[in-house]
């Protein structure tokens, strides 16, 4: 308790009011004239380098008690070192943003409890209020050119777009949590460090709330705003309570248990976890008020939550040496660019598909004003029936159908998968010395791009329908009269002995009736054959749904790849050199490529979840309760990626006479009398890709360079193996 004396020293300091400090440039001048360090510096002052450094740079400002200390040492080095002009502190006090909604024509429906929770009931749709001015964070300044920390040199991160119009974003998506010298600190995009005066867990996801102006903007105008992440590095795990590695029982359990003292903390603060519970991704909030959101969203690297095989290099693991500042330029440039990660790449996939087409919207009674919730009819809406054939084994509506170990066959399950397949190499293919392997970028994403898929429940057509390659569904029709031999691509004959049959992912000849998704029976057409189904499922509500999903990966990627120099327009020999040259340019960015490669792949398996053990065999798991579980839309994109290669394939064939040795899902194999793919694949006389073959360049659906071994090595895989297997997968840079 303040002493009388002590208050009434403090309101006659207020009536006098506090001197100007010098400006920014003039205390760096005043320290750097004394010969004293900035560390040095905040060693007296009782503070960290790095809030010296913002206070040099002019964009924070000290705080009492430290700021008399500081005036007083101030004032005592300009009469040691005079200048002729000392400018003055003239930083402006914080404003209230503009209170507008940028681009919002129409209001926000009520925001939904977060993705893994029982929503609540609540009140009709009001439009989104317009947001106020917030106290500004303690401290924000670009990173240094050097790390604080002395492990590791750090070059500074720019800020990867302009600052957000939305200033209640203006800090960025996400922050990076860590704890330097006893201080907490959070690295946000763009090199931006903020001071965090939290001490506890709950009070971080306040401050996360109302200081710390995180989050991101609705990618579509009926959607919602992305809630602030942040994650957390093992120091500022200790710092906060969590422990910086799970038990065994808590890692099968994916959380920590309900008794451990950070969730009592979280629920003594009526602070709410979704199911997930407190895991590697965890979700605290409180109920939403109308469109308001209270929801934080943590990631903990060291539990596991940006696992290898989508967010590292699996080979040079970085991230668990990654300083905090890099990884916020990792993370935030993913957030930019495809959206803020809602757990697993697959996850922010499949989540990235419901943030570009919200399946509601608000909508004004024109009789009475009140705001509705409405269905958009371009987006998936409800939970639909399901299909018997469409279905994996383990799912509920195949219970009691089918002895536990029985194997459906073609005629009982749509088995659209990727191509895996291979063949042994011909006397001649074996005079050629190497074997070229080349891989589609981005092949699922590209796949989906201009499909048509069915947004709504499944029709039933019976008595032999004829076929529809407008109505996206499953059709059981016999296609084993298709003989690629006998087709012709622009007017030559193919070898279909040396091609895989575009039907099955094996590559077999179909042998009678199977179920087939709409793209692949559409291919036996093309190429000339008569087709009739016997039965079919289809949907009758169709669209595009997911073009806006793939140009936003295309650009994100692209957009990486561009960072690391290779750019749309490179002709074949400057594509090759400047992917090589890629590998070492940036690691952070080529950590990203993977991570939006991870996440296109992700998010068409998320939509046929399978149960991972969750629930008994034949029992509803969670994934079962989404609109987006849609193992139909699945099959479509997987049929277009496998019928595409193939007409690929088969054009080459055509053009050059040139047979693949291996497919695996999206890599290729030819024999090759040279070890680039500029050596084998076909070109016109003024050297331009044939038409309709493989293509050398970024943009999705064009090939790369994955690798090359010779035939030697080949034939001696097999021969350890005891016989030909697919190669296609093992052949790398």
């Amino acid at each position: 308790m303040p002493t009388e004396e002590e208050l009434f020293a403090a309101v006659d300091a207020l009536l006098a009011g506090d001197p100007d400090l010098p400006g920014p440039a003039e205390r760096a001048r005043l320290r750097e004239a004394a010969g004293i360090t900035q560390a040095r510096l905040a060693q007296v002052l009782q503070t960290t380098t790095q809030t010296v450094k913002n206070w040099e740079a002019g964009r924070s400002r000290p705080r009492p008690p430290r700021r008399q200390a500081y005036q007083r040492l101030l004032e005592g080095w300009a009469q040691q070192f005079p200048t002729t002009t000392a400018p003055a502190d003239t930083a402006p006090t914080a404003t209230a943003p503009v209170a507008t909604s940028p681009g919002e024509p129409t209001p926000a429906p009520p925001a939904p409890a977060p993705a893994d929770e029982t929503p609540p009931t609540h009140p009709a749709p009001q439009p989104e209020p317009a947001p106020t001015s917030e106290a500004p964070p303690r401290s924000r300044t670009p990173h240094p050119e050097k790390a604080p920390r002395p492990r590791k040199a750090h070059r500074p991160a720019h800020r990867l777009t302009p600052p957000p119009a939305d200033q209640r974003f203006e800090n960025g998506p996400l922050a990076v949590i860590d704890v330097e010298d006893g201080h907490v600190l959070a690295y946000c995009v763009g090199g931006l460090v903020l001071d965090v005066p939290a001490k506890s867990l709950p009070a971080l996801i306040d401050w996360t709330l109302t200081e710390a102006r995180l989050g991101q903007p609705r990618l579509h105008r009926n959607g919602r705003d992305g809630d602030p992440l942040l994650v957390l590095t093992p120091a500022a795990l200790e710092r906060y309570g969590l422990p910086t590695a799970l038990s065994d029982e808590e890692r099968r359990a994916g959380r920590l248990p309900d008794s451990h003292k950070a969730v009592r903390q979280l629920t003594r603060a009526d602070w709410k976890l979704t199911r997930r519970g407190l895991g590697p991704w965890a979700r605290i909030y409180r109920p939403a008020e109308g469109a308001k959101r209270h929801c934080v969203q943590l990631c903990i690297p060291a539990w596991n939550a940006l696992d290898a095989r989508e967010w590292d290099d699996r080979n040079a693991p970085r991230l668990p040496s990654m300083h905090p500042a890099d990884l916020a330029r990792y993370l935030g440039a993913y957030a930019e660019r495809v959206m803020t990660p809602r757990g697993t790449a697959a996850v922010t996939g499949l989540e990235l598909m419901t943030a570009l087409h919200p399946p509601t919207r608000a909508e004004k009674d024109p009789v009475t004003g009140a705001f509705t919730r409405a269905l958009n009819e371009d987006a998936l809406t409800a939970v639909h029936d399901v299909v018997e054939c469409e279905v994996p084994d383990e799912h509920p509506l195949l219970k009691g159908r089918f002895a536990r170990h029985h194997l459906r066959t073609p005629a009982e399950m749509l088995m659209e998968e990727p191509y895996d397949w291979c063949r042994p190499l011909t006397d001649d293919e074996c005079m050629r010395q190497y074997l070229v392997a080349i891989d589609v970028n981005m092949s699922f994403a590209a796949a989906a791009n201009g499909l048509t898929v069915g947004l709504n429940g499944p029709t039933h057509l019976t008595g032999n329908p004829p076929f529809d390659p407008s109505l996206p569904g499953s059709w059981l029709v016999d296609l084993s009269h298709v003989d690629l031999s006998r087709v012709r691509v622009d007017g030559r004959p193919v070898d279909g002995g040396r091609l895989p049959s575009p039907f099955t992912p094996k590559g077999e000849h179909p042998t009678g009736p199977a179920w087939y998704a709409t793209p692949t029976v559409a291919y036996a057409v093309e190429l000339g054959f008569e087709v009739a189904p016997v039965e079919a499922y289809v949907r009758t509500r169709t669209g595009r749904y997911l073009d806006a999903w793939y140009k936003r990966l295309r650009d994100a990627y692209v957009t990486t790849m561009a960072d690391l120099g290779v750019t749309t327009g490179l002709d074949g020999a400057e594509f090759l050199d400047a992917m090589a040259r890629s590998r070492q340019s940036d690691p952070v960015m080529a950590l990203l490529v993977g991570a939006i490669k991870a996440t296109a792949k992700g998010g068409i398996g998320k939509l046929r979840q399978r149960n991972r053990g969750q629930v008994p065999y034949h029992e509803p798991w969670p994934a079962l309760e989404r609109a987006t579980w849609r193992p139909d839309i699945r099959a479509a994109v997987l049929a277009n990626q496998r019928i595409g290669l193939h007409r690929k394939l088969m054009k080459t064939a055509a053009a050059a006479d040139l047979y693949p040795v291996a497919v695996g899902t999206d890599a290729v194999v030819y024999p090759s009398p040279g070890p680039t793919p500029l050596d084998v694949l076909p070109r016109t006389p003024e050297g331009k890709p044939v038409p309709g073959t493989f293509r050398l360049g970024v943009s999705p659906g064009m090939v790369k360079h994955q690798g090359t071994r010779t035939v030697l090595w080949a034939e001696e895989q097999f021969e350890e193996q005891g016989g030909v297997f697919n190669i296609a997968n093992h052949i790398k840079m």
